[in-house]
């Protein structure tokens, strides 16, 4: 594998049980999809709903196994890792931004910054995070809980958390499915903003082809296959 590969995936294919009865056999989501993410690269992978675009990325997160092929994260294949041993990667190397946010409603906006740097030991998570909440804009909201967060405040509490601990790859799932169109473009902006500073690679799952065009790279998914898209 070339040094500065974050991601390869090669042949990966994921089915599931057809529940329906009908005996047509196993429902196959994604199929024999291979592609790699230097470092640095900002992708996004855009498709219809329905078609395995979130499926994947939770598949580059380790968060599921696939049903054939194999995930590197620089340079270490995760789908032979045990459940315990794919956490502690993530929690090396990854960080998540969701549409749904994904805060922990019993923290604070600081709490939930300072959890992952906690969890990687580093003993001035509370500067840390104080600094990233000032750099995504709320050093005025740092002991508001998410209920009292607008969806706007959220996301940024979300990115913070998500660059803090120094991740090699960023994941972002529709980060701007659950806001208006105006503080989409904001938190679009600070997510490649931030991005660029820090020099971190970025999967942008999306349907909004304008967000996608930022990227450096578009890619596809279409009946769980996967094409690259001209730059």
């Amino acid at each position: 594998m070339v040094e500065n590969t974050v991601v390869k995936v090669e042949r990966l294919g994921k089915q599931v049980e057809n529940g329906d009865g009908n005996g047509e056999g196993p429902l196959v989501i994604l199929h024999e999809i291979d592609f790699s993410v230097a470092a640095g690269e900002t992708v996004a992978i855009v498709g219809a709903s329905g078609s395995g675009k979130s499926t994947l990325l939770g598949l580059l997160a380790g968060l599921d196994q696939p049903s054939s092929g194999s995930v590197h994260l620089d340079g270490r294949e995760i789908n032979v890792l045990d459940e315990d041993a794919r956490a502690v990667l993530r929690g090396q190397i990854l960080g998540f931004v969701f549409q749904s946010f994904q805060l922990l409603p019993s923290l604070t906006a600081l709490e939930n910054v300072m959890l992952p740097l906690e969890l990687a030991g580093q003993r001035s998570a509370s500067g840390e995070a104080r600094a990233w909440l000032e750099r995504v804009g709320l050093s005025h909201r740092l002991g508001h809980y998410p209920k009292h967060l607008s969806g706007g405040e959220q996301q940024r509490v979300a990115l913070a958390r998500a660059f803090a601990p120094g991740p090699k790859l960023i994941l972002a799932d529709e980060p701007t499915g659950n806001l208006d169109a105006a503080t989409g473009h904001q938190i679009i902006d600070l997510m490649f903003a931030i991005n660029a500073e820090r020099g971190t690679t970025l999967i942008l799952v999306t349907h909004d082809e304008e967000i996608a065009a930022r990227c450096g790279r578009r890619l596809r998914m279409h009946a769980g296959r996967l094409e690259e898209l001209p730059a």
